[in-house]
């Protein structure tokens, strides 16, 4: 582009950032909004006993005392907790809330102003006021949508921080001429997101893993839920993690929400917002989730399935990841190829998007090329299951490369699983009062239209939560031929030759190598890894699950067939062969197909049926998009 161009773009990009009024305050005003926002918060403690809190009694928060109890610096002794099914991941996290003593420290990619999110930050508040340090830590693009709610959170209370990870144009939102400013001025700060997560309670117990503050984690979603997975671990090892979260808390791109210009201006505008919220979508349910979480058999039952662990390590980066002396090869992606690179017999990995970066590509070609291969497992999304159909186009183009270069053995996510861990009763009993609500709104909408009164924005906002626009964005599902609750796979799990066990937040991506920020759990313990191997060989059963198989040769000039097909793959752009090398399967039980079979077994073909590149799809707009991105996108790779 020549300099004239270039000056004429910056002009127009210039024009639109000022028409949504992006000027940064001084540093004075933001001294002052936080002035502000300090003076409104509340300074009663809540709670006669500063020792303890007022804490609830809790046999999860136990774990972490008779855990640290029994440790000894060089013996340290943990417990750790599978938490696969969203209602108890969210139980466990109500519950730990209420009986922390100290302090409270959550991370967070999304943090989403829901039933769920407003549940725990009600949890949060309420900790604040008797007494505990309570610290939030968000991501700038995906949490908490109005500026409001972040200047009610920030003079909420004295013992309550908020805290904005990598603030682009030091806002708390972005509009799309900002965004469109920060891809073309500032591409890799972009996209430098902080998908990390934890909540650790006391520097005793941390919970991590793949779920964000947001109904669908918790299947409490009526359209689409994800199959999600956390790790609750109690000990030593929590001395890692707040060592972690400092970091983060105190690197200079975690900007303090009330020195945010539009939440500062608001401030200084307006005041503190009072702290409030909407009426919950689905009372009942949060009231049910609230009252579960006091309950002590429920929590004394979740418990006790924690088991006494071996070696655990927290993996980690760093808030600075690939800036200056931190861009080394010891991030948690590294970390974690490593772990996997030792492996003698198995590799069972669970991922929601399987598009590879080129270093995990390189290691599994390595690994498939020993003398003794390990059997390489993947549990991930089919396209009629995720949420991100670019990312799965990608996938799709690479289907021969993982299977015949690598060795993969792919199990592809249906979208109504008949054995996942999900919770339809809560969805269903959610999805009754949301639509008993959703039927009252729009009654009283009728009744204000006749008295010519304009509608409420809330009634409005419930109506087109639940009955939704119909558009679903760019990158949401694709339609499918038939209706009901769709589950997505979003649990991201490593288990290696069933000795080590890793649970946590990198998807084993480009995006996780290379911009985002990631943690996760290892626990080196033969019991521990094969828990985790019975969960995800679950979602690989066949009433969960398809496999992904060569096709049958064609006919006529199989072998031209393959070579072009492998040449088209191979190309950055125009991959443009229409017969795909593999495809789906389905397992079809019978008097001689009692169990299931791996996809190189003789009598694969006699007991699974093919069913088609995109089984359950109703292909229109956005299947054609997908077979459009397998072509066309393959420099999308590093950002997916």
């Amino acid at each position: 582009m020549t300099p004239v161009r270039w000056t004429h773009l910056l002009a127009l990009v210039g024009a639109l950032l000022l028409g949504s009024g992006c000027t940064t305050m001084s540093t004075g005003k933001a001294d002052r909004a936080q002035g502000v926002a300090f003076d409104a918060r509340d300074r009663v403690v809540l709670c006669p006993r500063p020792a303890d809190a007022c804490a609830s009694p809790s046999a999860l928060r136990e774990l972490g005392d008779r855990a640290i109890a029994a440790s000894t610096p060089e013996a340290p002794r943990h417990y750790a907790l599978l938490l696969d099914r969203g209602p108890d991941a969210l139980l466990a996290r109500v519950n730990l809330i209420r009986a922390a003593r100290r302090s409270i420290d959550l991370q967070t990619y999304i943090f989403d102003e829901d039933d769920a999110g407003h549940l725990v930050l009600d949890e949060l508040i309420s900790a604040a006021r008797r007494g505990v340090r309570v610290r939030v830590l968000v991501d700038q693009l995906s949490a908490l949508k109005k500026a409001s709610t972040l200047a009610s959170l920030s003079s909420a209370h004295a013992n309550f921080d908020l805290r904005v990870y990598n603030p682009m144009f030091n806002d708390s939102r972005m509009s799309y001429p900002k965004y469109l400013m920060a891809s073309l001025c500032c591409w890799d700060r972009l996209n430098q997101r902080m998908h990390s997560k934890l909540l650790l309670i006391d520097d005793a117990v941390g919970i991590t893993g793949g779920r964000n503050y947001q109904d669908d984690y918790y299947d409490w979603s009526p359209e689409y839920d994800f199959r999600d997975r956390d790790v609750l671990v109690a000990g030593p090892v929590a001395g890692e993690m707040r060592e972690n979260f400092e970091a983060f808390w105190t690197s200079p791109i975690s900007v303090p929400a009330e020195r945010l210009d539009d939440v500062g201006r608001l401030l200084l505008r307006e005041g503190a917002p009072p702290l409030e919220h909407a009426a919950f979508i689905a009372p009942e349910r949060v009231t049910q989730m609230s009252n579960d979480a006091s309950d002590v058999t429920r929590v004394e039952t979740l418990a006790h399935a924690a088991m006494p662990v071996g070696t655990v390590h927290f993996i980690a980066d760093v808030p600075e990841k690939h800036q200056g002396e931190n861009d080394t090869a010891e991030n948690a992606g590294q970390r974690l190829r490593d772990i996997v690179e030792s492996a003698q017999t198995e590799v069972l990995m669970q991922t929601p998007y399987l598009v590879l970066s080129e270093d995990a590509q390189d290691m599994f070609r390595a690994m498939h090329q020993r003398a003794s291969a390990p059997r390489v497992t993947i549990s991930t999304n089919s396209l009629a299951s995720t949420d991100a159909f670019i990312v799965y186009a990608l996938s799709y183009k690479y289907k021969r490369r993982y299977l015949r270069e690598f060795g993969f053995h792919i199990y592809e996510f249906k979208p109504f699983p008949g054995a996942a861990p999900i919770d339809l009763e809560a969805i269903a009993a959610g999805a009754e009062e949301e639509a008993k609500r959703a039927e009252l709104l729009a009654g009283a909408e009728e009744e204000q239209r006749r008295k010519k009164q304009p509608p409420q924005q809330q009634s409005e906002g419930v109506a087109t939560r639940y009955f939704g626009s119909g558009g679903g964005g760019a990158n949401a599902p694709v339609p499918l031929e038939r209706a009901g609750v769709r589950i997505g796979l979003h649990a991201k799990s490593i288990v290696v030759d069933e000795r080590i066990g890793v649970v946590g937040t990198h998807n084993f991506d480009p995006r996780g190598d290379n911009y985002n920020t990631e943690s996760m759990v290892v626990i080196e313990d033969p019991a521990f890894a094969r828990a985790l191997a019975d969960s995800i060989r679950g979602d690989m059963q066949p009433v969960n699950a398809w496999v992904i198989a060569p096709r049958d040769k064609p006919p006529v000039f199989p072998g031209i067939d393959y070579s072009l097909g492998k040449v088209s793959e191979s190309l950055p752009l125009f991959d443009l062969w229409p017969w795909r090398y593999a495809t789906s399967y389905d397992f079809v039980h019978g008097p001689d197909c009692p169990a299931p079979l791996l996809r190189d077994d003789p009598n694969f073909r006699r007991c699974y049926t093919p069913v088609g590149d995109f089984p359950e799809v109703s292909l229109g707009l956005k299947g054609l998009t997908t077979r459009i991105f397998t072509a066309f996108g393959a420099g999308l790779a590093p950002i997916l």
